[in-house]
């Protein structure tokens, strides 16, 4: 009977977890507690026993995508030429985002660890691109929170959805970075 409950009970888990992605990434992070528990067929309590705050919730939700993220990034600061791996990656970067409302939030606010970290990892990739391409000396990390995550922070606020007007505007901030 214990191995029972213990089966129940990650099979709830599990279901939480799918449940709060799919809503966090078709709504953003105004999504409640009541409705991801109502969505994965479980009470509220069920939902506050694994998270005790929503944010401990986004939190999960939200780690996979920025480990895939910060692997990401990773891979392009190690790249030979940081210039073009920096024009590679803000678009890919935008158009994740453009994808997952829920992931745009967290990173935009930056609030959790894994976003300001990925944040401060763009940052140091815009400056290595400085060294093999032509951007601006003056751009630094905070470029990258006011332009980078003041673009996203707009495209939700007007609820874009198209990617490949994501795309556009991942242009528009690497024409503000460049030389």
């Amino acid at each position: 009977m214990t191995a029972h409950r213990r089966a129940d009970a990650l099979r709830n888990h599990e279901r939480v977890v799918v449940a709060a992605r799919e809503l966090f990434a078709e709504r953003g992070l105004d999504v409640t507690v009541p409705e991801v528990a109502a969505r994965a067929g479980v009470g509220r309590a069920t939902v506050y026993r694994s998270y005790p705050s929503k944010d401990d919730l986004v939190l999960a939700v939200a780690q996979e995508s920025f480990r895939a993220l910060r692997a990401r990034t990773l891979a392009a600061l190690a790249a030979d030429d940081a210039y073009r791996a920096l024009r590679d990656y803000v678009p890919d970067l935008l158009e994740h985002l453009a994808r997952d409302r829920g992931l745009a939030a967290v990173f935009f606010e930056g609030r959790l660890l894994p976003a300001a970290e990925l944040v401060d990892l763009i940052g140091r990739l815009l400056e290595a691109a400085k060294a093999s391409g032509p951007v601006r000396p003056d751009v630094g990390a905070l470029d990258v929170r006011v332009v980078l995550c003041g673009v996203v922070r707009q495209l939700i606020a007007l609820d874009e959805r198209d990617p490949a007007v994501w795309r556009r505007y991942a242009s528009l901030i690497l024409a503000a970075f460049r030389l």
